[in-house]
C-alpha cells in the first residue's frame, strides 16, 4: 500500500542558520521534537517516554534542508523533510515540511501533529 505525501508551509521569524540547528542537531531536536535524541553518524534515534524510533539522514544541506527516513519504513518511498525557504524579495523565511501518511484518513491527523510540533518550535525560539 502506498503512502500519501503531503507538504506544509509555516512562516517563521528566524534566520535560516538558526532554524536549521533545530532540525539537524540532537540538542536542537530535543528542544521541540523528541524527549531525547542520539546521533551516530547518519543514524538518529528519537526517544519519547517509553518509545524509540530510528531514522537515517538521507540528505543534508546546511542552513537549507535535512531529509530523514524512518528505518521501520525501509520498504517504501516515504521520508520526512525540513526545508527552509527564503523569499528572494522580502527575505521572509518559511519552513516547508514534507511527510507521508499511511492513507488519506491519516493526512489530517498528521498535519495536526506537525502544526502542534511547529507551534512548540516557534514557542521555543520565540518566533
Amino acid at each position: 500500500m502506498s503512502k500519501v505525501k503531503f507538504e506544509l508551509e509555516f512562516p517563521v521569524h528566524a534566520s535560516p542558520s538558526m532554524l536549521y540547528q533545530y532540525f539537524a542537531t540532537p540538542a536542537g531536536l530535543e528542544e521541540w521534537f523528541a524527549d531525547r535524541v542520539n546521533s551516530r553518524g547518519k543514524l538518529i534515534t528519537f526517544m519519547w517516554n517509553d518509545s524509540e524510533e530510528e531514522a537515517k539522514i538521507l540528505a543534508n544541506k546546511a542552513d537549507e534542508r535535512i531529509k530523514y527516513k524512518w528505518t521501520e519504513s525501509e520498504g517504501d518511498d516515504s521520508y520526512f523533510e525540513f526545508r527552509i525557504q527564503v523569499d528572494p524579495l522580502t527575505k521572509d523565511v518559511a519552513l516547508m515540511i514534507t511527510d507521508f501518511a499511511d492513507d488519506e484518513d491519516e493526512v489530517e491527523e498528521s498535519k495536526m501533529f506537525w502544526e502542534n510540533q511547529i507551534d512548540e518550535l516557534k514557542h521555543t525560539i520565540g518566533a
